[in-house]
């Protein structure tokens, strides 16, 4: 009798010593992933990152620790965003978080349950991401820097300050942008104002970006504007590269671009755009709802003028333009 207990109390306990591990596994917590999708390259991303990671951790978040990021790149490719922003779909991510106008709609497309965050330089509701900006209803809501319009005629102003009143300005544009035609409005409407000529210049790829400004040779402008895409964004080293070939001054819509070789840009910070965009990530990790986050609008606009480019063209920056300036960089 004394064995037959004995084995039965063995049996038991073994049984419970078994089910241990699995218990302790259950009251593990599971780790969230964040998918990330953006129309350009990694590289071209890395400061954007550091950003979004710095509002990440400003809510408890620290990739590698608790929370997961899956990374999409679409290196400027963006008949590539809706497979990707799919993909992230089937994964169930527990937020998705983008860059640029192109894989914002594409994961706005993908899904309607999963919470997806977006950074523009546009109006999102006159693009169509959003009908409000208080309260954006539904699974999207983000950040919008403003770089594009309410401003462009505020960089023309700026770039004619500085070129002689009788010559053209080229502006170069995406036709495919959903907000290209209110923009253009907008600078047409200044340049009248100005009494400045405007040349067009159209690219919505970066090999029609080439073919664009190896055109210019033909009119002679005296300057650029570049109007605010993603697509330029992307290919800002290319783009200032291909200024700087033919000594044309270049007026950007965000510092990035000065910082990398650019004459002058005047908007509003992207950086702390997906800083504000990680910080939303953690808080719908929290439980927070997209429909009850209102989207995120700038507070500041800075104007950058990079000294180094300038001397290489052979510009003397007048004393009221470095007065105006937020940064000189030299």
């Amino acid at each position: 009798m004394f064995d037959i207990r004995r084995r039965e109390f063995i049996t038991l306990l073994g049984g419970a010593v078994a089910g241990w591990p699995l218990a302790a596994r259950a009251q593990q917590p599971t780790i969230p992933v964040i998918g990330f999708i953006r129309n350009t390259t990694r590289d071209d991303s890395a400061d954007l990152l550091k950003a979004m990671h710095q509002g990440l951790r400003q809510t408890g978040y620290v990739e590698g620790r608790n929370v997961t990021v899956e990374y999409r790149f679409a290196d400027n490719q963006l008949d590539r965003l809706p497979t990707m922003a799919a993909d992230l779909v089937r994964r169930q991510v527990a937020v998705i978080v983008t860059g640029g106008d192109a894989s914002s709609f594409a994961a706005k497309a993908a899904t309607t349950t999963i919470p997806v965050i977006f950074s523009t330089g546009f109006d999102p509701i006159e693009i169509g991401l959003v009908t409000s900006l208080s309260r954006p209803g539904g699974n999207v809501t983000g950040v919008s820097f403003f770089s594009t319009l309410g401003t462009a005629a505020k960089r023309l102003d700026l770039l004619d300050q500085l070129m002689p009143k009788d010559a053209i300005i080229a502006y170069l544009r995406n036709p495919n942008s959903p907000t290209g035609e209110p923009e253009f409005g907008e600078v047409e409407h200044a340049a009248h104002s100005l009494g400045r000529q405007i040349l067009i210049l159209s690219a919505g790829s970066e090999r029609e970006l080439e073919s664009a400004l190896a055109s210019l040779a033909q009119h002679r402008p005296v300057a650029l504007l570049v109007s605010g895409h993603s697509l330029f964004t992307g290919l800002r080293k290319r783009l200032v590269v291909l200024t700087a070939r033919q000594a044309l001054p270049t007026m950007h819509y965000l510092r990035e671009f000065t910082a990398t070789g650019g004459l002058m840009s005047y908007g509003a910070s992207v950086t702390d755009a997906y800083r504000q965009a990680g910080i939303y990530a953690g808080e719908i990790l929290k439980g927070a709802k997209p429909a009850d986050l209102p989207i995120v609008l700038p507070t500041k606009y800075e104007f950058v003028i990079n000294l180094t480019t300038a001397k290489a063209f052979g510009l003397e920056i007048p004393d009221k333009l470095l007065a105006l300036a937020d940064e000189v960089i030299e």
